[in-house]
């Protein structure tokens, strides 16, 4: 249980950062390089877990970094892109006709 420390700190955080917190996911493996955290959150919440250019993701894998080094481990933080990829701005994906439309007008 000592060493899920570190697993359960990052599962806190990245509940509390994100709309639906029953879909937070963190699995931990441990090799020669160290322990690798593997995240998995809902479609909706990746924008919310990466944080406009990296900030939120990069914040959370320092945090759990210094987790790491207090249990003297090098901890690495993966975030899973979910099934289905990247998520289109709900009803606003365009066509080719649509943009060729938009720079008609320009």
């Amino acid at each position: 249980m000592a060493q899920d420390k570190d697993r359960d700190f990052v599962e806190f955080i990245i509940k509390e950062i994100v709309n639906n917190p029953d879909a937070v996911k963190v699995d931990r493996t441990v090799d020669e390089l160290g322990v690798l955290l593997t995240v998995k959150v809902a479609r909706e919440d990746m924008g919310l877990l990466i944080g406009r250019s990296g900030s939120t993701a990069k914040a959370v894998r320092t945090l759990a970094r210094i987790v790491g080094m207090r249990n003297n481990a090098r901890v690495n933080l993966k975030i899973e892109e979910p099934e289905g990829g990247r998520v289109a701005p709900q009803g606003k994906t365009k066509n080719v006709d649509d943009v060729m439309g938009e720079l008609g007008n320009l």
